[in-house]
C-alpha cells in the first residue's frame, strides 16, 4: 500500500539508537521529515543521511524535525549516528512494522535479504498528514532534497 498526499500519517512507536521509545505523535506541531534507509553503514545511505545531516540547520529552522528509520538494530545505527556524527534520531524498525505501514519495504533486497527498507521520504505536517511521499524501487536512488526542502519550507 503506498501512501499519497493528504492522508493521516500511519502512527508510529519505535526505539531510537539511544534505546529511547520515540512517537510520531511526539512531534505534533512540528513538520517531521522521515527518511527510510536500506542499512546503514552502505553508500548511498550513508550519503542520504549525511546530506540531512549537512542541512540540519535548515530544517531546525523551519520548525521540523528529521527522523532516520531502517530495520537495522539499535546498536548498528547507535554506531552509524555516532560515527556519521548525526543531530537526528536514527530509529529502529526491526520488526518491519513502520516500514509495511509506509508502503517502504522489499519483499526481496540483494543476497536473498526479505524485509529491507526501501528508500524513501515522507514530509508529514504539524497535524500529522502527509504532505510529501517519495518511495523509491531502487536502493541506488536518493530522495529528491530539493524538492523536500521545499515542501517543509
Amino acid at each position: 500500500m503506498s501512501l499519497t498526499i493528504g492522508q493521516p500519517a500511519p502512527q508510529f512507536k519505535l526505539y531510537s539508537s539511544a534505546l529511547k521509545e520515540v512517537s510520531l505523535a511526539d512531534f505534533k506541531g512540528r513538520k517531521v521529515i522521515i527518511h527510510f534507509f536500506p542499512m546503514a553503514f552502505t553508500g548511498t545511505c550513508t550519503e542520504q543521511l549525511c546530506t540531512m545531516r549537512d542541512n540540519f540547520g535548515y530544517y531546525d529552522g523551519l520548525n521540523a524535525t528529521i527522523l532516520g528509520i531502517s530495520v537495522d538494530s539499535p546498536f548498528t545505527l547507535a554506531k552509524f549516528k555516532e560515527e556519521y556524527n548525526y543531530q537526528f534520531d536514527l530509529l529502529s524498525d526491526f520488526n518491519k512494522e513502520v516500514s509495511t505501514a509506509y508502503g517502504a519495504i522489499y519483499d526481496e533486497f540483494v543476497f536473498g535479504l526479505k524485509g529491507v527498507s526501501k528508500r524513501a521520504a515522507f514530509v508529514v505536517d504539524e497535524n500529522q498528514q502527509i504532505i510529501y511521499a517519495e518511495v523509491l524501487e531502487s536502493a541506488k536512488d536518493l530522495p529528491d532534497f530539493a524538492a523536500i526542502a521545499e515542501i517543509v519550507k
